[in-house]
């Protein structure tokens, strides 16, 4: 996992899936920041080996422990980022193309889905809308994704709204 913030972080994740803790969080950073409007090289070179580094141990951990099938690993930031580099070395927010992980939990295994044109400013096959991606997650906990709920002046809302399971990654 890694004797820094966030191996120990997920390794402590790991302790409590097998103590029977439902859902955990853990973020990469103390500041919980991706955010690299400057120095981009600079400062993701520390971080990505240690979240490659982390997140390895723990797939690895699961499978070997049997929890894998039963535990949904979701990595995602709240965004992409910029294709091009900004004339600070930086990289900002782009919500048009971003990528994110999905394991376990019952999802069928080894798939990437989509991509994004060689530029990589917009999706070029198999976009995935973040609200089925949301879907995916409320299916696989048993919850039905277009399921509503009544607000407190009595109105009927949708969960997810416009949303529909991945179908790709449910097993059949």
């Amino acid at each position: 996992y890694g004797n820094h913030y966030f191996g120990q972080r997920v390794l402590m994740a790991r302790r409590l899936i097998e103590a029977g803790v439902t859902y955990v969080l853990v973020n990469l950073s103390k500041n919980n920041s991706w955010d690299a409007h400057a120095n981009n090289f600079g400062s993701h070179r520390q971080k990505l080996p240690q979240l490659d580094e982390a997140v390895s141990a723990l797939l690895s951990d699961l499978t070997d422990r049997g929890l894998l099938d039963e535990t949904l690993v979701l990595m995602t930031g709240e965004m992409g980022r910029t294709p091009r580099i900004n004339n600070k070395a930086g990289r900002d927010h782009w919500s048009r193309a971003w990528s994110l992980m999905m394991a376990g939990g019952g999802l069928t295994k080894g798939q990437v889905l989509g991509s994004t044109t060689s530029d990589g400013v917009d999706p070029a096959s198999r976009p995935v809308p973040l609200n089925d991606v949301i879907a995916t997650v409320y299916h696989q906990l048993g919850i039905a994704p277009n399921m509503t709920v009544t607000d407190e002046l009595g109105r009927p809302l949708r969960i997810q709204p416009d949303a529909a399971p991945i179908s790709e990654l449910l097993a059949s």
